[in-house]
């Protein structure tokens, strides 16, 4: 069973998400896997993966305000030495994922008619967060 491994280098742009659908189905096609798994795992503990809508950014501008209000930076976290957006970071990032796994048809994604796979930033600032894409199959 062929295995195919990469590592995706993504910039982000500070709080915010970022679709990455594109660039994950480029390494699946990549690959040569026809029918398998695709694995995303992302090296970081203050951003996350989320498979959502892809058709109406309100949703996801709901999610951000919605998360913003349940983890705010405002409350007095005992970890703050990396400033006041890390720990808030850190508990969303609980609260989401950090690996996803996805099956593989055809040689592509197969995900939903609506849904695309994104890294949520949850930093203020931009950050290089590295995700491993692992995918094997036939």
């Amino acid at each position: 069973m062929p295995h195919h491994q990469q590592l995706l280098r993504i910039q982000t742009r500070g709080k915010s998400l970022h679709k990455i659908t594109r660039e994950v189905n480029a390494v699946v096609a990549q690959s040569g896997v026809r029918t398998g798994l695709c694995n995303l795992f992302l090296r970081h503990t203050s951003a996350s993966l989320i498979i959502q809508e892809n058709a109406d950014p309100d949703v996801l501008t709901d999610l951000e305000n919605f998360l913003e209000k349940l983890v705010p930076e405002s409350y007095p976290y005992i970890h703050s030495t990396e400033g006041p957006d890390d720990m808030p970071a850190h508990i969303r990032s609980v609260l989401t994922h950090t690996s996803e796994q996805i099956p593989v048809g055809h040689g592509q994604l197969m995900l939903g008619t609506w849904q695309g796979i994104y890294l949520w930033e949850h930093r203020d600032r931009s950050h290089q967060r590295e995700l491993v894409v692992h995918v094997w199959g036939d």
